[in-house]
């Protein structure tokens, strides 16, 4: 996207929040901090997601401000040719106006300065609460000054708003450029997971010694190859009996031949998430077992994704999937039909859970688990209350957000097979999730992420390759 185009797309979402603050009202959006790493360095900086989806500035120790009129004001640092030798160029407050689009910039070092006078005769202020430690502390230093001035006739913001709440909305559902970027961000992404499992496959057959890093390396490798800044998230690579365990991080540990492999993985490109897993025998060839669930799993994916489509609910995916796995599970025998009856008692009393404990999905945007509310806004007072089975917490259900065109989730069934009593032997420390990125259509669900094969019979030809 060209600068001309960068800039105005910027520049219409503020005035599209501007227009929800309400007269006299002023929203303040900092970018996030920049975190010490350890003596003398910081870990590399990533801006704010709200900040950048505003300004598409990248800049640390930045701050936007906007008031209902749709007068956007940046602090940003100033030029400094010293400190520019050290850490890079910086855009400064002369150029940004031009540059971003906003009617006026300042130092950052006058930011206690100006705030004040910024929310002087404002009647609400809205910011993005529990997201910056400490800005509620700095709204209120802002605020007495202006307090101060009441005696004078100034006017001081009655109340304080969340800026979450209008932001998340706005997020939820990608326009054009969002879900261009997030295609390349997820295409990027499969070239490494096919990466990562062919260097596995050829490492064994040459006799080498595969450690989960290897893996990691390769993924890594590919993203910045194709231009991504880095990953998304932690990277997943689990060998064995470390795939059951959900949050598993790449690691030192073996990858022998005969045990499956666990990638969950995504490049983050232009500010935007891919999260993308696949689960791949270590050698190219799945075991009797590993293939009986991996099809099951397989199976229930696919029921998610035709139950992916505008007018559907977030959570039918996830009672798709469920209703797959509560009848394979039987079928396999992992649950005993004589201690948990029929698939319809499987899923009532959640007998799934010790070999299916998470959701099937979540949205997908500038964080891999973006904001947006899970609950349908028109039908918020709606609530029914019932009682978990497993735990026997009195759970508060409202009906789940319907699905609209243009909002991104990922659909990621998975089983985790420990050992256990009455477990059979033969699926012990199998772990599996497949796991897609899906664009919602009128009539279904764009996968962008399929670049990298699911079909077990299309995973062992890859590897082969």
């Amino acid at each position: 996207m060209d600068a001309h185009t960068s800039h105005a797309l910027y520049t219409q979402r503020r005035a599209q929040l501007a227009a929800q603050l309400g007269p006299g009202g002023i929203a303040i959006v900092p970018t996030a901090p920049e975190q010490q790493r350890n003596r003398d360095s910081d870990f590399l900086f990533r801006h704010d997601s709200y900040f950048y989806y505003l300004t598409g500035f990248t800049e640390p120790k930045a701050w936007l401000v906007i008031t209902a009129e749709g007068e956007s004001t940046l602090f940003c640092n100033p030029k400094d040719a010293e400190r520019e030798i050290w850490d890079g160029l910086r855009l400064g407050p002369d150029a940004a106006p031009d540059a971003l689009g906003v009617q006026a910039a300042f130092s950052v070092a006058e930011l206690d300065q100006r705030l004040p006078r910024l929310l002087e005769n404002r009647s609400v202020v809205w910011y993005p609460f529990a997201t910056h430690e400490g800005l509620e502390s700095r709204v209120n230093q802002w605020l007495q000054p202006v307090r101060a001035r009441v005696r004078y006739g100034a006017l001081c913001p009655e109340s304080q708003r969340d800026l979450c709440a209008l932001l998340d909305e706005m997020r939820l559902t990608k326009d054009a450029h969002e879900q261009d970027v997030m295609r390349r961000a997820a295409q990027i992404s499969a070239r490494a997971h096919i990466r990562a499992m062919q260097r596995c496959a050829a490492m064994l057959r040459a006799g080498q010694d595969v450690r989960e890093y290897h893996l990691d390396a390769e993924l890594l490798h590919e993203f910045r190859q194709q231009g991504s800044q880095y990953p998304a998230y932690g990277s997943i690579v689990a060998a064995g009996a470390n795939a059951c365990i959900l949050h598993y991080r790449a690691d030192t540990a073996p990858i022998r031949s005969g045990e499956l492999v666990l990638i969950d993985a995504g490049c983050e490109l232009d500010g935007y998430a891919s999260d993308i897993t696949r689960t791949f025998p270590a050698n190219g060839s799945f075991t009797g077992p590993q293939r009986t669930l991996y099809d099951l799993v397989l199976a229930s994916q696919e029921a998610a994704v035709t139950a992916t489509k505008a007018g559907a609910r977030f959570t039918d995916p996830h009672e798709a999937t469920v209703a797959v796995l509560a009848q394979g599970l039987l079928d396999v025998g992992l649950l005993d039909k004589n201690k948990v009856g029929s698939a319809q008692d499987v899923i009532t009393n959640r007998s799934y859970f010790p070999f299916y404990m998470h959701r099937t999905g979540h949205w997908l945007g500038m964080d891999v688990h973006d904001c947006g509310g899970y609950v349908e806004p028109s039908e918020i007072g709606t609530v029914n209350e019932r009682k978990d089975p497993l735990s026997g917490e009195l759970i508060k259900d409202r009906p789940s957000r319907i699905l609209q065109p243009g909002m991104v989730l990922t659909i990621e069934p998975g089983l985790y097979v420990r050992p256990g009593e009455g477990v059979p032997e033969h699926f012990w420390n199998i772990g599996i999730r497949i796991e897609d990125d899906a664009i919602v259509t009128a009539t279904g669900c764009e996968l962008i992420s399929r670049g990298v094969p699911v079909q077990a019979d299309e995973i062992e030809a890859l590897m082969r390759g």
